[in-house]
């Protein structure tokens, strides 16, 4: 046992004047009666022939000096603690995802994480440290380790929730090297258990106290939304959506679609339990604009009720085909909607006229310095060849991809493949058992799509995904959708926009009305704000530029708002959710407690004894 303040043991000087009070003679006041007979036994206690008595046994007497003893103990504040010698070192991560949000938890799951938090600072021992991060979009260390708990208890209360995705994996990260071999010390993850990916850590062996929150998921949201040209109308424009609901209840609902404002279509929705509904809306554009859509649902996220997408109004690509023969390539560019293809037979050199450079089995003179896919062909500094592959198998294809929206590549057949390492710059999209067939990235700003087989050394040109394939990359390679997608922006990433001349200045307009002015490096070639916490439409103002920015949620884990019983590191470690483990457990109420007892059984022991 340990006390916070040893020094109200000075308290134990007034015992003895407690006793003194029942050795004094006491003086008694003088009353008349009719009769002592009754009065004998009082008579005789009164009865005094010194200045002190001799101490008789006397229970007032020993249950007022209990009482004081118990008052002076608890202005001691003892507390048990661990058996850890030493201070220890506690790592607080408060998730500040939009999850946290959700009202099922009075007033929500983040201010109940909040004050259990701050419970826990005020339970820390005085040779103990306490770290404390706030997990959101990205991990902000609010706190560097201290034992004043002063100073943390005002890095917890500057904390605020976010309408960004969970990204704890980059808590733990930062978390991990301040645990690691330190005796005692402990992660506290104050969470609704959404975690996302956490396997990088199954072997780490983190001591981890989970403190969960959440009762319920009582919640639907929008987790898509995408603008595209309408297939058969290139004046109207079609609007994909996906609509959660994560409740167990169905829902019925209103989604409304707004353009720049004004309200476009209302349609009745009813979703299942546990069901994610997809929505197609279809509406004129005859200007850019933004497309909102808008989920008319009272539940316990706001966060995931609203989303907006930028719709520019499509320009025709200016394609070059370089090839020496591919009718299948050549049909499937042609056919797609606003694009202007030019063929050549073994040059590239005017290229820079063409908005991206189709190049099929060829090695141009001169690489193309706008965006490429590039068949059969790259540069050394793109990829490294490492042989070939003889008829190599399709096992795994990314279809969550923009580029394979809609491809299957189920009964395609190849030849022979270029075997490559993937480079850093790009993300491997097909892949065989030892090499990828289909990479794609960015090298600088220009996006490059790279395929490691001849297509027509395959069945692919016959199966119906290869035109799909081929719209998707006049998609995703022609700048105009580039520099639309670049207005999407995911709550919590950086706002970015390359300046074409210099500015010192900007200003930026958030959701909220409220404006920040940014200053610029006037050699500065990039514009990057990051405070993009809450999701809503940013307008920028740089120079003679009016940009708009849409910040969405769009997170299937975060809509599904259902409470996490355990956070899992990988297959095989995993973590119960559990009750606040205080780092020191006071006594003092309860001992003040037996005290209070010990006042009202004197108080009727001395009136029962004196009636």
């Amino acid at each position: 046992m340990n006390f916070l303040a040893p020094t109200a043991f000075a308290f134990a000087a007034v015992l003895p004047v407690v006793v003194l009070f029942y050795l004094l003679k006491r003086k008694r006041t003088v009353k008349l009666v009719s009769s002592t007979l009754l009065w004998q036994k009082f008579l005789a206690e009164s009865q005094a022939s010194a200045p002190f008595q001799r101490l008789r046994h006397n229970w007032l007497l020993v249950l007022q000096i209990l009482l004081l003893a118990l008052v002076i103990l608890a202005l001691a504040r003892p507390y048990f603690a661990g058996n850890v010698k030493g201070g220890r070192l506690l790592v607080a991560i408060l998730d500040a995802s939009a999850s946290m949000q959700s009202t099922d938890e009075t007033p929500s799951r983040f201010e109940q994480a909040r004050r259990a938090a701050l419970a826990l600072v005020d339970n820390l021992r005085d040779t103990d440290q306490m770290v404390v991060l706030l997990a959101a979009g990205h991990t902000e260390v609010k706190q560097s380790p201290t034992g004043n708990k002063a100073a943390l208890r005002r890095a917890l209360q500057s904390c605020a929730v976010s309408d960004a995705p969970t990204r704890l994996a980059e808590a733990f990260r930062l978390a991990q090297p301040l645990v690691k071999d330190r005796t005692g010390a402990e992660i506290h993850l104050y969470s609704d258990g959404a975690a996302g990916d956490l396997s990088e850590f199954e072997n780490e062996g983190l001591s981890v106290i989970f403190h969960q929150f959440g009762r319920r998921a009582e919640n639907a949201g929008i987790v898509t939304l995408d603008v595209r040209a309408h297939p058969e109308d290139p004046t109207r424009r079609a609007v994909f959506a996906s609509v959660m609901n994560a409740a167990t209840n169905p829902v019925q609902t209103e989604l409304d679609l707004l353009f720049n404002g004004a309200v476009v279509e209302a349609r009745p929705l009813t979703l299942a339990p546990r069901e994610t509904a997809a929505q197609v809306f279809t509406a004129a554009q005859t200007n850019d604009g933004i497309f909102t859509l808008r989920l008319m649902t009272p539940d316990d996220l706001a966060a995931d009720n609203q989303a907006s997408v930028v719709s520019l109004l499509p320009e025709p690509a200016k394609v070059l085909l370089v090839t020496r023969g591919n009718r299948f390539l050549e049909r499937a560019l042609a056919a797609v909607p606003n694009v202007s293809l030019t063929v050549a037979a073994d040059s590239a050199d005017d290229a820079r006229e063409f908005d991206f450079t189709v190049l099929d089995d060829v090695l141009p003179a001169e690489w193309p310095a706008n965006n490429v896919l590039a068949i059969r062909s790259a540069p050394t500094n793109w990829v490294e060849p490492a042989g070939r592959l003889d008829a190599p198998p399709i096992v795994d294809w990314k279809n969550t991809h923009p580029l394979l929206r809609f491809v299957n590549f189920d009964n395609v057949q190849i030849a022979e493949a270029l075997a490559v390492k993937t480079p850093p710059w790009a993300t491997p999209l097909v892949e065989s058992p030892t090499a990828p067939l289909l990479l794609a990235g960015e090298i600088g700003r220009q996006r490059v799509v790279w395929l490691a087989f001849d297509t027509l050394q395959s069945t692919w040109p016959l199966r119906i995904s290869f035109p799909i394939f081929i719209a998707n990359v006049v998609d995703w390679l022609n700048p105009a959708t580039a520099r639309a997608t670049q207005f999407q922006v995911r709550a919590g990433d950086p706002i970015r926009l390359a300046l074409t001349s210099p500015l010192t200045n900007a200003v930026m307009r958030l959701p909220d009305g409220s404006e920040r002015t940014l200053t610029l490096d006037p050699g500065a070639r990039e514009l990057v704000f990051g405070d993009t916490q809450r999701e809503g439409i940013y307008h920028l103002e740089a120079g003679t530029n009016r940009v708009d920015f849409c910040v969405n949620l769009l997170d299937a884990a975060e809509t599904d708002t259902t409470p996490k019983a355990e956070l899992r590191f990988g297959k095989y470690a995993k973590v119960q959710a559990a009750t606040a483990q205080p780092a020191n457990l006071e006594w003092w109420r309860w001992i003040a407690a037996a005290g209070l007892a010990v006042l009202m059984f004197e108080w009727w022991f001395y009136h029962r004894r004196t009636a």
